[in-house]
């Protein structure tokens, strides 16, 4: 698997939202789109994560950037996870991995000792042309979107 770099077109997509529309990057054209993948619903980061986004959303549409959060999980998941948490903006659903493994993020992570495969939270700016803008990987939740919406000021001070 390449890994992207900036600059880099972005793999094209197509993914099912929990509100029943599917969005794919031409979707997007001549839009700023930040994607972040997150490793599964209802688990404490991943709330955490996507409650954070859904409180900047105004600050990143303002921006005229759109939203995308992708997990594995399935719509019905996605569905509950967004009612519980009464999270406002869709989620992606990607139980077959296609746009995970596509962008990169399905790679080995350790824990305790233990190798295994899991989604290595990420964040991708995607410009107006569909190229990759800005790749941010999450060292900690906390922050992360506000980091996010840093680089996206960075990309539009260009």
């Amino acid at each position: 698997m390449t890994e992207l770099k900036i600059g880099d077109a972005a793999p094209d997509f197509a993914v099912e939202r929990d509100d029943g529309t599917t969005v794919s990057l031409a979707d997007f054209k001549g839009q700023l789109v930040v994607v972040y993948f997150y490793p599964k619903d209802n688990t404490p980061g991943c709330t955490t994560e996507n409650k954070d986004f859904c409180v900047m959303a105004d600050a990143f549409a303002q921006r005229g950037a759109v939203l995308l959060g992708v997990s594995p999980d399935t719509v019905a998941t996605h569905q509950k996870f967004r009612a519980k948490h009464e999270l406002a903006l869709p989620l992606g659903a990607d139980p077959e991995r296609k746009m995970i493994e596509a962008f990169g993020v399905w790679q080995l992570k350790k824990l305790y000792g233990k190798e295994f495969m899991g989604l290595v939270r990420t964040s991708f700016i995607i410009d107006g042309n569909g190229k990759i803008a800005r790749i941010i990987r999450a060292t900690k939740v906390a922050g992360h979107a506000e980091k996010v919406l840093a680089e996206l000021d960075a990309v539009l001070a260009q």
